[in-house]
Order: structure tokens, then C-alpha cells, then sequence
């Protein structure tokens, strides 16, 4: 028999508890979130708006700005209130929601970003056959089984977390709730749980990883082929953000949840969940669509269309 309390609520510590910091990092978070709705938004507005957009990858980067959109905003705006007030409460049942909504839509960045190695790899090296081979149909089975996968992956990890029984402390030692920082309050046995935690997340990363590399490598030797200036430039600029964005966001999220519970540091995780959270959907509009010609174009076409009507 365990003598154990029903948790009905949880306390997140948040960044800092330095008062000093408080209206910095409001204002910071702040900033940060309406550049991340604007950015991303006007990403898929633009996609929707002008015919010259619809076509495979700006479809893939439409449903990347989507994600980008959803999993920050289950995380930023608890951040961004806790910042500027004193409790930093949570209910069980919102506890929940958040880790489910944010472990759903993470593996999907993950596996849009695989499907635009898959795109790039299409464009460079069979350049010719493009149109037949990355057409909207497989576009949007690549996305529907995106979405399958992450939402599977969260019903895992909610189902897995909060089947655990909460009874010492409910102090989240973190400024949202996430996987590890929840199950570390457990007072059950939660090896198990913490098994299935590194080794799902561990085929979503492997699993994309591999999906990316074996890309790349088709990409690095058709590029190494290449006689032309001009395209190999092409081939460069196009798979340069990409590369980015997964080395940052593939980078946090194995130092997060792929190293062993004892080893890990509340602070170190902090810091990494401020990239893939707030930093990344931020910066992926303009590492992959603001800085592009066509988006351009099509951004000064509606704005002088706005400004005319």
C-alpha cells in the first residue's frame, strides 16, 4: 500500500529567482514570441496566398512554420507569466496538456526537418526528375506521417510520465513542463519509464538523423561532381540553414534527453530548452524563408496590394 497524496497542482521555479532578471526576461520573452508569431505566420500566409508558393518545399516549410507556431506557444506564454508573477503554479491537468502538446509537435519539427533533407536531396541530385519525384501527394504524406508520429510519441510520454505517482514534492525545477524535470518528482519507481523515455526519443532522433545524413551524402557527392560555379553555389546556399537548424535543434534536444538522469544539470537543461523552444521557431523563418528571393517578392506583391486597396 503506498501513502501517497493526489497532486492537483505544480510550481515551476522558472529561470531565475532573481528579482532583478524578472522584467529583462519579460521583455526578452516577449519580444521573442511576437517575432516568432510574425515570422512564422507570414510564412504560412504567404504560402496560402500566392500560387507561385505552392509547390513542395515551401508546403514543407509552411508546415514547419505551423509546428514552430504550436510548440512554442505551449511553452513562451507560461514562461513569459511566470516572469511577472509571484506564484508560478500550474495545474496538474494543464501540467499535462503542456508536456503532451510540446513532446507532440517536437518530434514533428524533427521528422519535416528529415523530409526537407529528403526534398534537397531531390532538388540537387535529381534535379531533372524533381517534379515526379517530390510531387504534392508525397508531400503530404511525408507531413500527415509527421503528425501521426508526434502525436503518437506524446501519447507515449504523457501516458508514461503522469501514470507515475507524484507524493514528495511538486516543485518543477524547470520554467515549463518537461518529460524529465516532471518525472524527477516522482516518488515511484520510474526506470522503466525512464527506459522508454531515451529509447523513443532515441529512434525519433536516429531515425531522422539517418534520414538526414543519407541525404546529405548523395547531396556532398553530387556537389563534389559539380562543374559549374553557379550551381554548386545554388546547391550550397540550399542546404545551409537546413544543416543549421538541425545541428542546433538535434544538438539540444540529445543533450536533453539522451544523457543518463544522474548526470544531468537543472541549469545546463534550462539553457538548451531556451534554443529549441524560443531561439529555433524564431530563427527558422529567417534561416530558411525570409532570406529567400520568391518569399521576398511575394511579401513586397501583398504588402503593395494591401497599401493599393
Amino acid at each position: 500500500m503506498k501513502n501517497s497524496t493526489e497532486m492537483t497542482q505544480f510550481i515551476l521555479l522558472g529561470l531565475t529567482n532573481a528579482l532583478e532578471w524578472q522584467v529583462p526576461l519579460f521583455t526578452m520573452f516577449t519580444v521573442i514570441y511576437l517575432i516568432t508569431l510574425t515570422g512564422n505566420l507570414e510564412i504560412i500566409v504567404l504560402t496560402l496566398l500566392d500560387f507561385h508558393l505552392h509547390t513542395s518545399v515551401y508546403f514543407l516549410l509552411s508546415d514547419l512554420s505551423l509546428v514552430d507556431l504550436c510548440y512554442s506557444s505551449a511553452v513562451i506564454p507560461t514562461v513569459v507569466t511566470g516572469c511577472i508573477t509571484v506564484d508560478r503554479i500550474i495545474s496538474y491537468n494543464a501540467c499535462a496538456a503542456q508536456v503532451f502538446f510540446f513532446v507532440a509537435f517536437a518530434p514533428v519539427e524533427s521528422y519535416l526537418l528529415a523530409s526537407m533533407a529528403y526534398d534537397h536531396y531531390a532538388t540537387v541530385c535529381k534535379p531533372l526528375h524533381y517534379t515526379t519525384t517530390v510531387t504534392t501527394a508525397v508531400c503530404a504524406c511525408l507531413a500527415i506521417d509527421s503528425y501521426v508520429c508526434g502525436f503518437l510519441n506524446a501519447s507515449i510520454h504523457a501516458g508514461n510520465t503522469f501514470c507515475l505517482s507524484f507524493c514528495v514534492s511538486n516543485v518543477v525545477q524547470h520554467f515549463f513542463c518537461d518529460v524529465p524535470a516532471v518525472m524527477a518528482l516522482s516518488c515511484s519507481d520510474r526506470h522503466v519509464s525512464e527506459l522508454v523515455l531515451v529509447y523513443v526519443v532515441s529512434f525519433n532522433i536516429i531515425f531522422a538523423l539517418l534520414v538526414i545524413l543519407i541525404s546529405y551524402i548523395f547531396i556532398f557527392i553530387t556537389i563534389l561532381k559539380m562543374h559549374s560555379a553557379s550551381g554548386y553555389k545554388k546547391a550550397i546556399s540550399t542546404c545551409a540553414s537546413h544543416l543549421t537548424a538541425v545541428s542546433i535543434f538535434c544538438g539540444t534536444i540529445i543533450s536533453m534527453y539522451l544523457q543518463p538522469s544522474s548526470s544531468h544539470s537543472m541549469d545546463t537543461d534550462k539553457m538548451a530548452s531556451v534554443f529549441y523552444t524560443m531561439i529555433i521557431p524564431m530563427l527558422n523563418p529567417v534561416v530558411y524563408s525570409l532570406r529567400n528571393k520568391e518569399v521576398k517578392i511575394v511579401f513586397l506583391k501583398v504588402v503593395l496590394e494591401a497599401n493599393y486597396l
